[in-house]
């Protein structure tokens, strides 16, 4: 970084999407396992030279906003307008009364935005005061009349196709944006039109080839392929865990509460279904067993929640830039029976991991009376996951 200039962000969601088809507003649908805005706000919110997030939203989406960003840090969301324009006016005033010397302006359907081309934007802004990530056009572009035909062949050479964030000093778009809403114009495409408009000379920095915008159906699907690709280290990890029976009224079973007439003899909740299930993440990632990262020796975990230690096998695969694609549990036991209970499990291992219902199995057998299980002295479960990471030479996600 070359500059301590004070730097806020906003997130341009309040569009509808409608080109991308059915399925609700793009940047709340999800690619690679994730909503778009998750993505294109993450980076954002984690950087370390911006000091303020403003989401522009429309009011009607707020429920999803707030499902989707969990977690992160930003300021609270501005309702956008009916166009671009007046939305990023919104954000604009939304940050006045704290005004920041610099704000780069984002759309929330580029999801791919990296933390370099954020700190390349607000060096650009310093020196320039206006400017737009681009990158080289490589296809001849020709320019056509009203009936198709082809008038001109601009030169490739001088043609740049601009992304965001865009990026400015603060004071200077508000007041083009003041400007434009006073005079009535509401037709530009992008921030840098605007400012081209009132007579500001907008400057370009190294963009990002991947940093693209999704706009239709197809982008969705070609995305997720590729992000898919990148993922080409597949693993498999299994799980075992067993707890007996002790004095009680329930039992914690795949993070539900399970009336019973016993409890589980346990240093934790003693839930089998979900440390059999983080046993096979740690598996999965070569790192360790559950006992390894929550020991038993350890008085922090005496009567721990499971799904802490779920929550926290998820986390590590996020860390690795994986994903999860499968997970599977079985419960070995007499009773209580598991199958009424079977959906609301799988439910409930979704809630904790974000991981689809769909990518979730809970089943259930019995041991035919035979063995501890037989005998209702206490309860086993096997589990399975199967993680994809990114691949490289050491066989270590990244």
């Amino acid at each position: 970084m070359l500059t301590s200039k004070r730097t806020a962000a906003i997130i341009v969601a309040a569009g509808r999407g409608l080109r991308a088809g059915a399925g609700g507003p793009k940047q709340y649908r999800t690619i690679g396992g994730r909503t778009v805005i998750s993505r294109a706000m993450e980076a954002f919110c984690q950087h370390p030279d911006v000091f303020a997030v403003q989401p522009v939203l429309n009011p009607d989406d707020l429920s999803m906003f707030n499902q989707a960003v969990a977690g992160f840090r930003y300021r609270e969301p501005a309702n956008g307008g009916a166009t671009r324009q007046a939305s990023v006016r919104a954000g604009l005033e939304a940050l006045a009364a704290d005004a920041p010397d610099i704000v780069l302006i984002h759309d929330a359907a580029r999801p791919f935005v990296t933390p370099a081309l954020i700190t390349r934007a607000i060096d650009a802004a310093d020196k320039a005061g206006a400017a737009v990530p681009a990158i080289p056009v490589t296809d001849t572009i020709k320019q056509v009349d009203a009936s198709g035909a082809v008038n001109a062949t601009p030169d490739r050479a001088k043609l740049r196709i601009a992304q965001t964030p865009q990026a400015f000093h603060f004071d200077m778009i508000l007041d083009a944006h003041r400007r434009a809403a006073r005079e009535g114009r509401d037709d530009f495409t992008d921030d840098a039109a605007l400012a081209e408009w009132v007579g500001l000379t907008v400057a370009t920095f190294e963009g990002d080839a991947a940093n693209m915008k999704l706009t239709t159906p197809e982008d969705f699907v070609r995305e997720e392929a590729r992000l898919a690709a990148s993922l080409g280290d597949i693993r498999t990890g299994t799980g075992y865990d067993v707890h007996a029976f002790g004095d009680g009224d329930h039992l914690m079973l795949c993070g539900l509460k399970v009336p019973h007439n016993r409890g589980f003899l346990a240093h934790s909740d003693g839930d089998v279904g979900l440390h059999a299930l983080v046993d096979a993440i740690l598996g999965a990632l070569a790192d360790g067993d559950i006992g390894s990262h929550f020991p038993p020796s350890d008085p922090q975990w005496k009567g721990a929640a499971s799904d802490k230690f779920l929550k926290y096998a998820i986390d590590k695969v996020t860390a690795r830039g994986g994903r999860i694609a499968n997970l599977e549990v079985t419960m070995i036991c007499q009773q209580p029976k598991i199958g009424p209970l079977r959906d609301q499990m799988r439910a409930r291992i979704s809630d904790i991991t974000g991981v689809a219902i769909s990518r979730i199995a809970v089943k259930a057998t019995t041991s035919e009376r035979l063995g501890f299980t037989g005998r209702e002295e206490g309860i086993a479960a096997t589990a399975s996951a199967t993680v994809r990471l990114p691949w490289n030479d050491k066989g270590w996600g990244t």
